[in-house]
């Protein structure tokens, strides 16, 4: 007994329209009547619209279609096309490689980055302005060494490695001061109060004198409690002037 499995069959080459659709177009292919072929190659166009649907959204949504049936057929089908025929290389054009750069970096805790600023500063005429850049490339440098080494870092250090990187082009005065970079870590543990937090101590307290609170509820603008103390002294005094008489 032979089975059919998809890795003995033949490569499907646009898998979204299925296996069929690719049966159809090859035996279109091995028609000799061009009418008939013409026919039918509009019969297929039409199921392959059927099929996907999402392609009415795209504009000249047949001209999509046709190209499709000449890259099923591997360009092999002759029909007369209401478009004109694609070209199998820019269909399957490769795309260009891409130029990665090859160049060394010599800090990489600096990056490229402070390479080319340092460049550009070189390049100004005007002394001033080369060297504000440069005070604020040193600036810059600080806060990418930090950023990777967490441990304080002298600011001569900066300069040193500034005046290596441009080659003693940019020099600046060891009496600077950079700019100074804090960084601050929450402890493990410690979290911040929020609306939530405070909700539940609230919950909580209320909770503790027994999760319930009394709710005194008024009856003619005085308490229930008011009104079963005054009910209390009276019937006393009643019941002590009742008593003064039968003795």
């Amino acid at each position: 007994m032979n089975f059919d499995y998809n890795s003995t069959r033949s490569h499907l080459i646009l898998a979204e329209y299925g296996r069929n659709v690719q049966n159809m177009v090859d035996y279109i292919c091995t028609i000799s009547d061009r009418e008939e072929r013409n026919r039918l190659a509009q019969v297929v166009i039409d199921m392959m619209g059927v099929l996907n649907p999402h392609l009415r959204d795209v504009s000249d949504f047949k001209h999509k279609l046709w190209d499709h049936l000449y890259i099923i057929s591997d360009f092999k089908i002759d029909v007369d096309s209401p478009y004109p025929i694609p070209d199998r290389d820019q269909i399957r054009q490769k795309p260009e490689t891409i130029a990665y750069p090859q160049r060394s970096i010599r800090y990489k805790h600096y990056g490229r980055t402070v390479e080319d600023m340092i460049k550009k500063a070189i390049e100004q005429p005007n002394p001033e302005h080369a060297e504000r850049m440069a005070l604020s490339i040193a600036n810059f440098m600080k806060m990418a060494y930090l950023s990777w080494n967490k441990d304080s870092v002298s600011d001569d250090h900066i300069i040193q490695d500034l005046r290596e990187l441009s080659k003693g082009a940019l020099t600046l005065p060891s009496d600077t001061v950079l700019t100074k970079l804090d960084f601050k870590t929450a402890p493990p543990g410690s979290r911040t109060k929020t609306a939530t937090n405070n909700q539940q101590n609230n919950n909580q307290k209320g909770a503790g004198s027994g999760g319930k609170k009394v709710m005194k509820k008024k009856v003619g603008g005085y308490s229930n409690n008011n009104n079963n103390n005054n009910y209390r002294s009276n019937n006393n005094n009643n019941y002590n002037n009742n008593r003064k008489k039968f003795q």
